[in-house]
């Protein structure tokens, strides 16, 4: 099932499962089209190909926060119309959808979500047209909620989850995933919880790569005036169904904190150790945000593969927002290790800084730069991708904005011929309804 199908399918679900539900959201969307123009748009070291791109896509938003019905989805679905004809057109989709029906209010809900985005074919290869495909992660399920006391509070959750690559067979898959949680009430802003989760993996086209998740672990919440904490500590353990594979054990840990020391100003930082694969990868975990509700979309760096990785990460953020400027800069630090395959071992060190600068009451100009180190033991290879641009944005009237931006993306690498420099120039407009 495709992409766009799989969402509508999602949505016709829980809606149509949902009779007693009131669907009285607030739906947003954008409508844009633009001019792109690289001059290497297959991001080669040499020969590299001049190419005009016609851009056309909206993107939406809808959320609702009702009694029985809560929804939070965010998309982009964008057509690149190659008018040099050199590559074939692309309709491209991104998004995150969260999905929640209270079927019997405080004792059995209906979750669905679902997650599109685009991913290369190689991670290994630069990101040309034909080097990207469409993948989707897909999960329903039901959470039963039941109480152990006044302040302990329980719950059992089912999940279906369904994974699927444009082009890449042996990612796709289907899930089963059982978790039972205790949480303990500790006050008006915290609480303590304790949560065991399995999930029987089984892949369609590789068999051979089919494993049980187990994870038990101990997590603290609390969300101060001026400190948020969000941590996790426990084990993870993969089994492998294959004979003769052995199984691995780490320790779990996940932590989120964030400080506001003035109300324009915030410090966070995120902090991973944890088993993990590029189904569970394109998932949003647990308190993050959905996508970004801005224009085009971008290509991720997942390895699409059955393989599952030890995945060891550290991102620090400063974020500043006062009336003319918005200011962010993040440092980070992540360390993949395959378990069973070590071609894709690798170890990435950057970050990016971001500036938003209003020149008047409609007017903003911005600037950007990011930057990512990234070494693959294995292979003794390492790459240097830098990317950094200005834009221009001008609100004409409510409904109506333009857009210019200017794009340079450099990477070096130790490999011959893994190298490129592209400038990108764009050019578009947005009605915002």
């Amino acid at each position: 099932m495709s992409t766009p199908s799989k969402l509508a399918s999602a949505i016709a679900l829980t809606f149509a499962l949902a009779p007693g539900a009131t669907i009285a959201g607030q739906l947003d969307y954008s409508l844009y089209g633009g001019v792109a123009h690289s001059d290497n748009i297959n991001l080669t070291t040499h020969d590299p190909i001049s190419q005009t791109m016609l851009i056309p896509g909206v993107n939406f938003s809808y959320n609702q926060q009702g009694e029985d019905l809560q929804a939070n989805v965010i998309g982009d679905v964008e057509y690149r119309d190659y008018l040099g004809n050199r590559f074939r057109d692309q309709t491209q989709v991104e998004l995150a959808s969260q999905l929640n029906w209270s079927v019997l209010p405080d004792r059995l809900d209906l979750a669905v979500q679902d997650y599109a985005g685009i991913q290369p074919l190689d991670t290994l290869a630069s990101d040309a047209p034909g080097n990207q495909q469409q993948t989707n992660v897909f999960a329903v399920g039901p959470i039963y909620h039941f109480r152990l006391g006044s302040t302990v509070r329980g719950q059992a959750e089912l999940r279906y989850i369904d994974s699927y690559a444009e082009k890449t067979r042996e990612f796709n898959s289907h899930r089963n995933q059982g978790a039972l949680r205790f949480a303990k009430i500790l006050g008006p802003t915290s609480q303590l919880s304790l949560n065991a989760t399995v999930q029987q993996v089984d892949f369609y086209n590789n068999t051979d790569s089919n494993y049980d998740r187990n994870e038990l672990y101990v997590r603290y919440v609390s969300q101060l005036t001026f400190f948020d904490i969000d941590a996790a500590l426990g084990e993870s353990q993969i089994n492998y169904d294959r004979a003769g594979a052995r199984t691995q054990s780490s320790p779990l840990a996940r932590a989120t904190l964030s400080w506001r020391p003035t109300e324009s100003s915030t410090f966070s930082a995120n902090v991973i150790r944890q088993y993990s694969d590029a189904a569970q990868d394109m998932m949003l975990m647990p308190g993050q945000s959905p996508l970004a509700n801005t224009t085009g979309i971008s290509t991720g760096d997942a390895v699409v593969s059955s393989e599952v990785y030890l995945e060891r990460s550290l991102q620090l953020t400063y974020a500043l927002r006062t009336e003319r400027v918005t200011f962010s800069i993040s440092p980070s630090y992540r360390k993949l290790g395959y378990g069973n395959d070590p071609t894709y071992d690798q170890t990435g060190r950057g970050g990016n800084i971001a500036i938003d600068y209003r020149l008047r009451p409609t007017m903003t100009l911005s600037a950007f730069a990011n930057g990512e180190q990234l070494k693959y033991h294995t292979l003794s290879r390492r790459d240097k991708t830098v990317t950094y641009g200005l834009e221009l944005a001008d609100q004409w009237t409510q409904h109506w904005s333009w857009r210019a931006a200017l794009t340079q993306q450099r990477r070096t690498s130790n490999v011959p011929d893994q190298g490129f420099h592209e400038t990108l120039a764009y050019v578009g407009i947005v009605f915002k309804r």
